[in-house]
């Protein structure tokens, strides 16, 4: 059976990197008549999806909330631009982070536990090993230094869920309107074997996109680059 891991950031590996940087568009948040919050998840990002094209396409540069059904119509443009299921949550990022960039950086980088990125030439040694599905992104990122890493994003789709016996058995349930899960992730991690992908090394969880995973073939890529920027926590499978 394969093998899963956690991806987060090793805090002891001596870099300093720091990104000041934004997408040029994003789906706005939400107000939901159904379970009557407003919010924007802001996780998923998909650097590689340009919404210039569209007629529209200003209407997706100001974050704020919108009522439910502005949301849903804004959202429904958008979704032939990205992989079929793709759960558009509100807050979702597109198009090349764009920005500034300051301090030292590995060959992997975590600005946050839900965005990894990676150098070029990293992305090129992991994908010799034969790690499948990886999709580095360019980003327009400003360096105060010179010569500066050319510093991928990392498009990570989401697949996979939570066994149900990580979640608490006295949740309210998701909200059937807006997609909103209403607690909080467990401590303990458990994944259900039977919703984890088999085309991809890398992805996020669909109902906790916070977690991004990866497989051993990815894990073991890693190792090999002796890379000192990711800690991998092996997370138990069940039936």
């Amino acid at each position: 059976m394969k093998r899963f891991y956690w991806i987060r950031e090793d805090e002891t590996s001596g870099h300093t990197g720091d990104l000041h940087a934004t997408y040029p568009w994003g789906l706005p948040g939400v107000r939901c008549p159904t379970c009557g919050v407003t919010w924007s998840a802001g996780v998923e990002a998909y650097p590689s999806v340009d919404l210039s094209g569209l007629p529209n396409h200003h209407e997706y540069e100001e974050p704020r909330p919108e009522p439910f059904e502005e949301f849903a119509r804004l959202r429904e443009l958008v979704r032939p631009l990205v992989p079929p299921g793709t759960p558009l949550e509100p807050g979702t990022k597109f198009g090349p982070l764009t920005g500034t960039a300051s301090g030292s950086f590995g060959q992997f980088f975590l600005q946050n536990p839900w965005t990894l990125y990676l150098r070029a030439e990293t992305l090129a040694a992991l994908q010799r090993e034969g790690v499948q599905g990886l999709k580095g992104c360019p980003t327009r990122l400003r360096f105060r230094k010179k010569h500066p890493p050319e510093l991928l994003e990392l498009e990570i789709h989401p697949h996979g869920r939570l066994h149900p016996e990580c979640l608490p058995t006295d949740a309210p349930s998701t909200c059937a309107m807006c997609g909103r899960i209403p607690f909080r992730r467990p401590d303990s991690l458990a994944l259900d074997v039977a919703t984890l992908p088999a085309h991809t090394d890398l992805f996020r969880l669909v109902d906790f996109p916070t977690v991004i995973l990866c497989t051993e073939r990815f894990a073991e890529a890693a190792r090999h680059l002796e890379q000192q920027d990711l800690l991998l926590r092996e997370l138990p499978l069940k039936g």
